[in-house]
């Protein structure tokens, strides 16, 4: 019969012993492996620039973009209500919202999640909610091709 390995987040899995010589040659080709994976990895400027790229293409292709970090109630909440009013937002989840949104707004300081509609940002969540009160919401969203009413 056999026996369930219990899962510890703390305990590595048993590895096999291994033959005689094969350590010395799997040292050498994990050594090889490594040396090909940090020619291969992109500088941190090239890494973050190409991150900023992909945010400012995002806000160019989509009527409504969310930018939020990931797992973010916030975020929740701002795709709850376009997806309330009949808009389908694309959400951009980022790590350093900072870095990445640095290109794409003019002006320094950005709250996130950052809600772009039409290619310009309209603001947090409380911008967005002011505008949703305010009634003015829609207009912005049928003008910025989100909504088909």
């Amino acid at each position: 019969m056999y026996q369930a390995i219990p899962y510890s987040a703390g305990r590595p899995w048993p590895q096999p012993a291994p033959a005689m010589g094969v350590e010395a040659t799997t040292a050498a080709a994990e050594e090889r492996l490594l040396a090909a994976v940090r020619q291969q990895q992109p500088a941190p400027e090239a890494e973050a620039a190409a991150r900023e790229e992909e945010v400012r293409r995002a806000v160019a292709e989509c009527p409504v973009l969310v930018v939020g970090r990931r797992g973010c109630c916030l975020s929740h909440v701002v795709k709850r209500l376009l997806q309330g009013l009949g808009v389908n937002p694309a959400v951009h989840e980022v790590a350093d919202a900072e870095a990445e949104l640095a290109g794409v707004v003019d002006g320094g300081d950005v709250a996130l999640p950052a809600v772009f509609v039409g290619g310009r940002l309209l603001g947090g969540l409380d911008r967005l909610m002011a505008v949703h009160i305010s009634g003015d919401l829609v207009p912005i969203l049928k003008d910025a091709g989100a909504l088909w009413l």
